[in-house]
């Protein structure tokens, strides 16, 4: 037929009548489909829905218009005028101290306290328990200041509402627990050290926290009028106060830190489900494959007739894609649900409304995933099937045809997985990892089918083994249309993401939690007055149990300048963007710290006093594209200093000693406003006793306990690990199912070798240990393939993305051998049970 639409019209015609008997042949083929599609389109429906709630309540999570922030002081009187000119002003302070319950002997922790203005909040409402007005709330009532507190302080330290505490020098009754705070993740984003605390501005003066060179920022949250844009604002106060040295922020920065920790975990997500795609891919093929096979008396037939390759290419490869929309539409339809499912749970994590949705662009991109794959894994078998012989009705069982389809065919293959790769990329929001995850996967596909072919190659050419049952399981791994192949590929797949995952996550928590260095110190003191220095260290020497302190002088920083140029327009790899997010802690000292070994260049003299020199970190320096004797412009305090770089140090931030990216040389910087920050190294067993001591001589001091806020971290990087966990058991499901679905597209070969060896005087025991031999080396040699490839990627990720000490975890390996294994040997009994029932009868009859 040589009109192409009336060829696709009885193509169609044709695709319509004999789809009605093929459901049953594809619901590993649905199933498989679905799974992948609808574990990329949740990840993607629930990034949306937490971006576009963020996005709703922009103004209430960044608390104004405009945020302008400012560290260590206060808005001068004239650039609080220029500011509050604009529009409504909430002004704030917020800053780390700590609170005891005001008992003798009364427990202690550290807390994020903010103060509030009358005016807070511009946008949305302060909830508390019980509902109070603010005035009531912070006012100063019979002369104790009020104050909220969120409910984990209550339990903490066994409070009650009514109870009083002492917050540095002053006492505060608590008069509400926190229920909702509007701006929470605005300014301090999701991660914090403490439990939050809100006292009136008014009352910060009396705690005698504000100290010179104290950690705090100073917030002025703006509500503008309609007729000004943030922009507009923003560049009138700029060209009026150029050396102010904030930081503003406007609504599409309401959240930075949390935006981008949904972009990260929902990345590696993405890859997760788009792993369990590929997987079920080779679901894809085996079905299609599998069906085809079973089509062959009626592909010879329409080949009788004068059916054309390209007339049978159309009349299945439409049967398939309509099957395939099918599975993408199940997908979608599960996809779209599971973050409404989830959207309780996410709140609970997440401090924001929860906007829930349907959203078209994630479900538009599953989709186009989930049918390129089906392209991708099905064109093959069935060009393939357009080469079957009009002899083959007459033995399709024995002679099923498995030639190579024409190079059109491959070329349109290979045209297809060029753009799923290329859709994996310009979707994803980190490029450069999305090229290496589409780089590595390619790679892990090839090392496994390579895999595969070597283990067939193997078992064919061993010879003189004399048991029955090990002949026939190595005659199995080699034999025409044998799953091994299918099994290696997918199951290695799977469960080699299993163990990169695992790896990860095991290093991960170790680095955090499991191995603190030997000399990791117990606390970190801040806040430190330069009068206080001699009497803390007096007091410290006379605890027992403590080894040694050390401490320095401390200011914060922001890197304004590289080499002349802004730093906003630099050209900065991605390693080093986060020393330009925010103000850094900043030192000067005369002699190199002798934790951080010189790379390059030379330190300066003890007793230097020319020209600001600058230490830098060796990697950030990299990243940054300097090298010695380029320049670096930081504003400290709203004046700029420009320093040369005069050497680069190799920092190991895993030691939790006092590092800093930035050391100056000293000068002008110690006549500057500063505190101290000191480290404590002592016995468990003398923390307490430590910290109460300190913080009842010191009460303007912040005590961060060492363990405690590594079990902070601990608990988030757990809750990420669950998610992506349970992402990863999909991608096992997945390999689960194309395992299945080889076994039992297989299913009459084995009955019929089962026939055969029953008529040649094989017991149901000889097959069965025939069969239990054959899976079991193929899921061992696959379980620890993928061991090997998943550690090497998880090392790789560890190593070179997360940059921190890599350690083996044969845990995880054991586990995924043992489970790949009996994954295998039970799927195979299983799936060849039914063989074994069958009478010899019938079979020698119709064969």
């Amino acid at each position: 037929m040589s009109d192409p639409a009336a060829s696709w019209t009885l193509a169609a015609r044709t695709a319509r009548r004999e789809l009605r008997g093929s459901l049953s042949s594809f619901r590993i083929f649905l199933t498989c489909l679905a799974l992948g599609v609808a574990a990329i389109a949740a990840v993607g429906s629930t990034r949306a829905m937490l971006e576009e709630s963020i996005s709703a309540d922009a103004r209430e999570i960044l608390g104004g218009d405009v945020l302008v922030d400012i560290v260590h002081r206060p808005a001068t009187a004239d650039e609080f005028t220029a500011i509050a000119s604009a529009g409504d002003v909430a002004g704030s302070a917020e800053m780390r101290a700590m609170i005891r319950a005001a008992v003798p002997d009364g427990g202690r922790t550290l807390i994020e306290l903010k103060t509030v203005a009358d005016s807070y909040p511009l946008y949305g409402e302060l909830e508390t328990a019980p509902t109070l007005p603010l005035s009531e709330l912070l006012d100063r009532r019979n002369g104790i200041w009020g104050a909220a507190v969120a409910p984990e302080l209550l339990t903490k330290l066994a409070l009650s509402v009514g109870d009083r505490v002492r917050v540095g020098e002053a006492v505060f009754e608590v008069r509400a627990s926190i229920v909702h705070e509007p701006d929470r993740i605005g300014g301090s984003g999701l991660f914090s050290l403490g439990p939050r605390v809100l006292i009136a501005g008014t009352a910060l003066d009396d705690t005698a926290l504000v100290q010179p060179g104290s950690l705090i920022h100073y917030n002025y949250r703006v509500r503008l009028p309609a007729e000004t844009s943030p922009a507009q604002f923003i560049a009138g106060i700029n060209e009026a106060f150029p050396d102010a040295g904030w930081r503003i922020r406007t609504l599409n920065e309401s959240s930075p830190r949390l935006t981008r920790l949904i972009g990260r975990v929902t990345l590696f997500l993405s890859f997760v489900g788009l792993t369990a795609l590929l997987v079920g891919g080779v679901g894809v093929a085996n079905a299609v494959r599998s069906w085809l096979d079973g089509k062959t008396a009626t592909i010879a037939t329409l080949k009788c007739i004068g059916a054309t390759r390209a007339l049978i290419f159309r009349i299945y490869l439409l049967q398939v894609m309509v099957l395939a929309c099918g599975g993408i539409g199940i997908g979608l339809v599960f996809g779209a649900a599971l973050p409404w499912l989830a959207a309780d749970a996410l709140s609970r994590v997440v401090p924001i409304r929860i906007a829930t949705g349907v959203f078209a662009e994630p479900l538009a991109v599953a989709a186009l995933f989930g049918l390129l794959t089906a392209l991708v894994f099905s064109i093959w078998s069935v060009a393939r099937a357009g080469e079957i012989p009009p002899g083959s009705l007459f033995r399709a069982l024995v002679t099923p045809s498995h030639g190579r389809p024409r190079g059109i065919y491959i070329l349109a293959t290979g045209v297809f997985a060029a753009a799923l790769g290329g859709l994996a990329i310009a979707t994803a929001s980190d490029a450069g990892f999305a090229t290496w995850f589409v780089a590595g996967s390619l790679s892990a596909m090839i090392a496994f089918r390579a895999a595969a072919a070597g283990i067939s190659a193997i078992a064919s050419r061993i010879r003189g083994v004399r048991r029955p049952a090990v002949r026939l399981a190595l005659a199995g791994l080699h034999r025409p249309g044998a799953a091994t192949a299918s099994v290696v590929l997918s199951l290695g797949l799977g469960l080699s993401m299993l163990v990169t995952v695992a790896t990860i996550e095991g290093n991960l928590s170790r680095q955090i939690a499991d191995e603190l260095p030997a000399d990791a110190p117990a606390f970190f003191f801040v806040d430190i007055q330069p009068q206080q220095i001699d009497p803390f260290q007096s007091l410290v020497a006379e605890i027992s149990g403590v080894e040694r302190s050390e401490q320095v002088p401390m200011l914060r920083g922001r890197i304004t300048g590289i080499n002349g140029v802004p730093a906003g327009e630099a050209n900065i790899a991605a390693e080093a963007r986060w020393v330009l997010r925010g103000d850094r802690g900043i030192t000067w000292a005369a002699d190199a710290p002798a934790h951080n070994p010189i790379v390059d260049g030379e330190w300066w003299p003890a007793d230097y006093r020319g020209d600001m020199l600058v230490s830098l970190d060796a990697q950030i320096a990299r990243g940054l594209g300097l090298g010695l004797g380029d320049t670096i412009t930081v504003n400290v305090l709203g004046r700029e200093f420009t320093a040369t770089i005069a050497n680069t140090r190799d920092i190991d931030w895993q030691r939790l000693a006092i590092n800093f990216v930035m050391v100056f040389s000293p000068g002008i910087l110690e006549s500057a406003p500063r505190m101290h920050i000191a480290v404590v190294h002592a016995d468990e067993g003398a923390e307490d006793p430590l910290e109460r001591r300190v913080t009842d001589r010191f009460p303007n001091f912040t005590s961060i306990r060492v363990r405690a806020a590594i079990e902070t971290v601990a608990a988030l990087v757990g809750n990420v690990g669950a998610a992506v966990r349970l992402t990863t058991l999909i991608t096992l499901v997945s390999g689960a199912l194309v395992l299945a679905g080889a076994i039992a597209a297989g299913r009459r070969r084995r009955i019929y070798d089962s026939v055969v060896l029953k008529v040649l005087g094989a017991t149901r025991r000889d097959i069965v240990t025939a069969y239990f031999l054959e899976y079991g080396l193929l899921g061992l040699v696959t379980a620890v393939l993928a061991s090997i490839v998943g550690s090497i990627t998880g090392w790789a990720i560890v190593t070179r993305l997360l940059r921190v000490d890599w350690t083996p975890e044969p845990a995880a390996v054991a586990l995924t051998v043992a489970v790949g294994t009996v994954i295998t040997v039970g799927a195979g009994l299983i799936g060849t049970w039914h063989a074994l029932g069958q009478s010899a009868a019938p079979w020698l009859r119709n064969e």
